[in-house]
């Protein structure tokens, strides 16, 4: 893990550092292509031959259903049901309170304007399910689905060896309501639910992360099709901005917990220390020895970095030109940086609070804008899951009060159509 100092950096430096870097582009390009086209054009049978050839599984339909669900289910351990439990408690009354009813404006007298939310009515969740599978991106996609109203939810996941989803999955899916698991996973699962097949109905919008074969799916369905997606993503990653008063052991623990996520996430340490970082260094060392998934771990953090800062202010400027998915200021004056936060898509305060708590359990949503695009979106929300619908109402009094606005404005643009809708209204007895 390379360390570099901030004051020695030029601009082109740091904006270098922050360019997320992909290999073999171009091939992934041409794959996922062809595998959108596979599925487009064959639908099942081309899901079929994928999860043969990629999951290595036969499979003789694509989804299970209610009753094998709940079979499924019913073999969780009980500390990981009370878990999931109390995951779902908490991420839902996270998520109920971004529920509000907007109040109509009167912009002038008789002229009301107000705004209706809407549910999209057909969802596509991708929960992925390769080297790890998550439950918790079940929970945090599903809750805001159901929460928000959307009639039609549609899950995809890759099927396990044994060719069904596995008890934590299924546990979620009970937890939710959802009575089918399509049996899909990768471009493959994207394709399926952007164009739709006999098996899996067609989406209105897709969610979910996933790899670079996903992603590319996502934002490639998106630009071809009527298919909306939650955000353009990348690997995942996390920025630790740390002060002497952080603990080496704890921002070594979450750096490796973002690096285990796969070999090209990237876990980036920015410090005002020098003593602290050299610790944190051999933390990673130590830790890592002990980690199942040490090796994937290691490659992601020999393509991460350190970047020693003179200041948390000159630390926090480094951060919002990186924009993380994750930021964990590891500061015991993490009160005074939170207005200086300009780009980031959740945010862990102090050093008690790690970024596995909001993967997890604490409420926040987890997924979340990577790749830099924390500087336009933000993470799923409730919002995510729904449309905001405009009404207006002109009353009589509003007419006249707004009419000669209007007229004035659509003939200076030469639209005399625009202004003979005022017109015809104005000058009509009652409007009959």
């Amino acid at each position: 893990m390379k360390t570099y100092s901030y004051k020695d950096l030029s601009k082109q430096d740091i904006a270098a550092l922050c360019t997320r870097q992909l290999e073999d582009d171009q091939s992934i390009d041409q794959r996922v292509k062809d595998i959108i086209t596979q599925v487009k054009t064959n639908g099942d049978e081309a899901l079929l031959d994928y999860a043969f050839q990629f999951d290595k599984v036969k499979l003789e339909q694509l989804y299970l259903g209610k009753e094998e669900i709940d079979a499924i289910a019913a073999d969780i351990p009980e500390a990981e049901k009370a878990a999931i439990d109390q995951a779902y408690a908490n991420i839902k009354k996270f998520h109920a309170a971004q529920i509000a009813k907007e109040a109509p404006v009167e912009t002038m007298p008789g002229v009301t304007c107000w705004r209706e939310t809407r549910a999209i009515e057909k969802v596509g969740l991708y929960v992925p399910g390769g080297t790890a599978v998550l439950p918790s991106t079940f929970l945090m996609l599903g809750i805001p689905a159901k929460l928000a109203g959307c009639k039609e939810i549609i899950v995809c996941s890759p099927p396990q060896s044994n060719g069904k989803t596995n008890c934590y999955l299924a546990y979620c899916a009970k937890l939710l309501g959802i009575d089918k698991i399509y049996l899909a996973g990768g471009a493959q699962a994207i394709g399926a639910m952007a164009y739709g097949t006999a098996s899996i109905p067609k989406a209105d919008k897709i969610f979910g992360p996933g790899n670079r074969y996903v992603t590319y799916a996502k934002q490639l369905v998106q630009a071809t099709t009527l298919t909306a997606i939650d955000m353009p993503a990348g690997p995942s990653e996390v920025l630790v901005l740390a002060d002497e008063t952080a603990n080496p052991a704890y921002i070594a623990s979450d750096l490796l917990a973002q690096a285990e996520h796969g070999t090209d996430s990237q876990a980036i340490l920015v410090c005002t220390s020098s003593q602290i970082i050299t610790q944190t260094l051999q933390e990673i060392e130590k830790q890592l020895s002990a980690l199942p998934r040490k090796n994937i771990a290691a490659q992601a953090i020999a393509n991460s970095y350190a970047v020693k800062a003179d200041t948390l202010e000159e630390g926090m400027s480094f951060s919002n030109t990186y924009a993380p998915e994750h930021l964990i200021l590891a500061t015991d004056h993490f009160q005074d940086l939170i207005p200086q936060i300009s780009n980031a898509g959740s945010v862990f305060l102090g050093n008690l609070t790690p970024e596995s708590a909001g993967d997890y359990a604490s409420g926040t949503n987890h997924t979340l804008p990577t790749s830099g695009f924390a500087k336009a979106y933000s993470g799923v929300s409730i919002d995510s899951f729904v449309k905001k619908i405009t009404f207006q109402h002109i009353s009589p009094e509003g007419l006249n009060q707004i009419g000669k606005t209007v007229e004035v404005l659509a003939a200076a643009e030469g639209l005399q159509a625009h202004k003979n809708a005022i017109t015809i209204r104005l000058t009509t007895k009652d409007g009959y």
